[in-house]
């Protein structure tokens, strides 16, 4: 019979991360159920009984669970069952994949999926010519991979009634050729003129979606989450249901904080409408405690709002500095009200002016209502004006970074630098800056945007250069470089506290629950430029192993 004190769990010879603010160093941990009894060294040997299940860490560094502070699994996991997109850049194979897929389900009424890259399209902008040719028959609608506009074809042009008269929405752009017909790229909010068509998956497609993408986040080490959207979104199905049956069924095994949508075609009337959805839909491990309001768009498609104009072709100012979808003096009262009734913020924030209003907001909300513990944060982060990086420590207001983005890549170097300027340019993504200013910085992947590995996000923020970057390529703003212990710290005790979690999480210390991840090796006592190198060998949530690599 086992001592009356002793571990249900023992994780031991190996270094042991535990994110204090010490960064001191344990090599053995214990835990009991589901919480985290001893954190030391050989003495927690003492609290192993016959049944202590031992894991030797063998030298690999254990850490707390990663915490993705925005990321869409449902969306994700959807997508990998539809016309998935992704993992290529390269017009024929996406042409490929989209005609094996139609081929291969006949009676399906909509040809749908996405997650192609902008990049692979002159200006960032593919035709329904090229769907036509392959898929004339049913339509076709594939939201790019950043979900801020949608290539179609013809077909699902002529379901949705658009032509040469069709004017733009306020929130989006139809792009059309010189005589003024659709191309066949819908930006922003003109992609909901034809994703509201397309028909939403079963509540059984939905989970298993959501069940498969959990699957994936836990064999990355992600434990927890901020789910940027609940609620519908130009195709998007709302993921709510999914998370309340996962639950009903004793399938969520992560924890998640759920964002509603704001809909920026509406204004303050909502907000009793989302003080309801957060009575109705928190329960157990969903917590539905935040409002997203995307307050812009993105740098390529030149719909992140601006300060200044973006720049033409030629380098010249142009008439366009993007759209701010609520106005600024709108989104101080709404972001004022829902402080005062408790609810954190959670901004898409891109481009330099959207940050200054969504700053502007949380400056509104704290003078009117005082300092409360809403924990607001701002996600993207692309173009921050110099004046903006220290209000972010003084407002208390969170950076939310998404790191893989900080890189010389062809959307980068292609679609946005030309655009911005030189200054403008040295703007983007400046972590470094945000962390020397004493902001608290989060982390998150934005999935299916971009891979939700956080050691591949890692390594970007430490490196700022990609893990498979060709050679030859420079580093991106070498100055905004982070270290490693502040990188990982975004993604664990940086997201814990945006997601209101970090009084049991986010670190290792005793009394917090057991979520832990085994890594393959410590990353720490290896060159930066291997970090993406690293992979997960195990992942705990409350002592309980939710994922081990077939080589654990």
């Amino acid at each position: 019979m086992s001592h009356p004190q002793a571990a249900d769990l023992v994780l031991t010879g190996g270094p042991v991360h535990t994110i204090d603010p010490a960064r001191s160093r344990a090599t053995a941990v214990a835990v009991r159920d589901g919480r985290i009894t001893a954190v030391g060294h050989d003495e927690v040997h003492e609290l192993i009984g016959p049944r202590t299940e031992v894991v030797d860490l063998a030298g690999r560094l254990l850490l707390p669970g990663f915490q993705d502070a925005h990321v869409h699994p449902q969306g994700a996991g959807l997508e990998l069952g539809l016309c998935h997109l992704g993992d290529t850049v390269d017009p024929a194979e996406y042409l490929r994949r989209i005609k094996a897929y139609a081929d291969e389900h006949p009676d399906v009424e909509w040809i749908a999926g996405g997650g192609w890259s902008m990049e692979a399209f002159p200006g960032g902008t593919p035709t329904a010519a090229l769907l036509d040719a392959i898929v004339p028959d049913r339509p076709v609608f594939l939201p790019n991979r950043d979900h801020h506009g949608a290539w179609v074809n013809t077909r699902a042009l002529e379901r949705a009634g658009i032509d040469a008269r069709t004017p733009d929405p306020a929130d989006g752009r139809i792009e059309r050729d010189t005589d003024g017909n659709p191309t066949g790229m819908l930006q922003e909010g003109a992609a909901n003129l034809v994703g509201r068509l397309v028909p939403d998956p079963t509540l059984e497609e939905q989970t298993a979606a959501l069940l498969r993408a959990q699957a994936v986040l836990h064999s990355y080490g992600v434990t927890a989450w901020q789910d940027a959207i609940i609620g519908t979104y130009t195709n998007m199905t709302d993921p709510a249901p999914a998370y309340h049956a996962a639950l009903a069924d004793g399938l969520l095994t992560a924890r998640v904080v759920g964002a509603l949508w704001w809909d920026r075609g509406r204004g303050a009337e909502q907000i009793p409408e989302l003080v309801a959805l957060r009575e109705e839909l928190s329960r157990g491990r969903f917590q539905a405690t935040t409002v997203k309001i995307m307050q812009d768009g993105i740098a390529e498609n030149h719909t992140a709002a601006m300060l200044d104009p973006y720049l033409t072709g030629c380098g010249c100012a142009s008439d366009n500095s993007g759209i701010s979808f609520v106005g600024p003096g709108e989104l101080k009262k709404h972001v004022t009200e829902l402080d005062a009734l408790g609810f954190q913020v959670h901004f898409h924030a891109l481009g330099d002016r959207a940050v200054r209003e969504a700053l502007d907001a949380v400056e509104a909300a704290r003078a009117a209502n005082g300092w409360r513990d809403t924990r607001h944060h701002l996600a993207h982060l692309q173009v921050v004006h110099p004046d903006d990086i220290p209000r972010f420590r003084a407002l208390g207001a969170t950076a939310n970074i998404q790191a893989l983005w900080a890189t010389h890549e062809p959307q980068m170097d292609e679609l946005t630098l030309p655009f911005l300027g030189a200054e403008r340019g040295t703007w983007q993504y400046p972590f470094g800056d945000l962390l020397r200013a004493g902001a608290t910085l989060a982390a998150g992947s934005d999935w299916p945007v971009t891979s939700p590995d956080p050691l591949a996000a890692i390594h970007v923020a430490v490196n700022r250069i990609a893990p498979a970057a060709p050679d030859g390529t420079g580093v991106f703003l070498p100055e905004q470089r982070i270290d490693l212990g502040a990188a990982i710290a975004a993604y664990t005790a940086g997201s814990a506290y945006v997601n209101h979690l970090d009084d049991t999480t986010g670190s290792i210390a005793v009394g917090k629950l057991a979520d832990l991840v085994v890594l393959d090796r410590d990353p720490f006592a290896g060159p930066p430029e291997e970090i993406a190198a690293t992979r997960v060998l195990q992942t705990f949530v409350e002592g309980r192993r939710v994922y081990a690599a077939p080589d654990a």
